[in-house]
């Protein structure tokens, strides 16, 4: 194989993972939503998912996912 060929090869590897890293994250952010709507506690989505605390609540924010009263100032 020619440095070409490897080259392209890595390449379709490359789109391809993307894409399954794509579909990977799409349904992780559809689990934590569905765990918020659930009344899970986002302690405990933050832990169980692969996002930061900051991403859970951006993630709620965008899905019109409010925060519980008592935690809020």
């Amino acid at each position: 194989m020619d440095v070409e060929q490897a080259l392209d090869q890595a390449a379709q590897r490359y789109r391809e993972t993307g894409e399954a890293h794509d579909r990977a994250r799409k349904a992780a952010v559809a689990a934590v939503v569905a765990a918020l709507k659930s009344g899970m506690r986002p302690t405990d989505v933050t832990n169980r998912s692969p996002f930061t605390a900051a991403y859970v609540r951006r993630i709620a924010r965008e899905n019109g996912i409010n925060a519980d009263p008592k935690y809020q100032r």
